[in-house]
């Protein structure tokens, strides 16, 4: 264990307590605790991208919203959050952390919540792993954008997916991509920190689970990425915000939409040549 771990104190007012808890549980997976107008975040990686990220997304609309970052002395916190943690199933997969025991019936990969980005445990996630069960094939080449730990890039590469290539505009999710890789004992084709547009192939499908604004605003990288016939899996997306999606992918197939808590996941299929 760490002898120090980060913690920001997010403090707002009390009508967007859950939406920026909402926000900061897709931005990272190291356990958000809510008291009151206050959403304390812990872990033992820097938190500093964390309050940059939020404080793009709260500027733009005026929330009232101050932030309070520390480093402090180790105590049992993450013992006991660790312990709090259980594996869970989504789809064909068995997402479990590296103190669990793997499953012989799934398709098992392993990620430590403590040091990543994305555990499966949101709903989104859970939600994207299904989509991945049901239509990544073999062979297929896939793109994961706003890759965070990597988790949806990993299941695509086993379920048969040919080639995997990754990407997330935060280099500490990179780093964490690369080392969740490295212990589940996959292999992706490349990896950068950036987004869709630095992105030089075309791919059967494209994975992007983010915000439902970055959607929006990479809409047209994301569609010329994917091959036509291909698919676009989206999520991030909260159930206010979905009108926003679908009227920026309107051009594409709805194949299937899954709504799991507040968030929506949608499929797509790319049937003409969109530029």
């Amino acid at each position: 264990m760490n002898e120090e771990y980060y913690e920001l104190i997010i403090k707002t007012n009390e009508n967007y307590v859950d939406a920026l808890s909402d926000a900061v549980a897709m931005l990272c997976d190291d356990g958000i605790e809510i008291d009151g107008n206050n959403i304390i975040v812990r872990s033992e990686n820097d938190l500093s991208y964390l309050q940059t990220q939020l404080e793009d997304i709260t500027t733009p609309l005026k929330i009232n919203v101050t932030f309070n970052y520390s480093k402090k002395a180790n105590a049992d916190w993450m013992a006991q959050y660790q312990a709090s943690i259980e594996p869970i199933e989504a789809g064909e997969f068995y997402i479990f952390p590296s103190w669990h025991e793997p499953k012989n019936d799934r398709i098992n990969i392993t990620i430590d919540p403590a040091l990543a980005f994305g555990s499966g445990h949101h709903a989104t996630t859970a939600s994207c792993l299904e989509m991945i069960t049901k239509y990544v094939k073999q062979n297929d080449s896939v793109i994961d954008v706003g890759c965070g730990s990597g988790i949806l890039g990993l299941a695509a590469k086993k379920k048969g997916a040919l080639s995997v290539d990754l990407c997330d505009t935060d280099p500490l999710a990179v780093e964490s991509c690369k080392e969740n890789f490295q212990i589940n004992n996959e292999t992706y084709d490349s990896i950068w920190e950036g987004s869709a547009n630095k992105a030089s192939k075309e791919y059967d499908i494209t994975i992007a689970n983010i915000i439902a604004d970055v959607l929006v605003m990479i809409a047209k990288d994301l569609k010329k990425i994917t091959k036509t016939n291909g698919l676009l899996i989206l999520s991030g997306i909260l159930d206010k915000k979905e009108t926003l999606v679908t009227e920026a992918y309107n051009d594409l197939k709805l194949l299937n939409r899954k709504l799991k808590d507040e968030w929506v996941t949608l499929v797509y299929q790319k049937e003409i040549n969109v530029k």
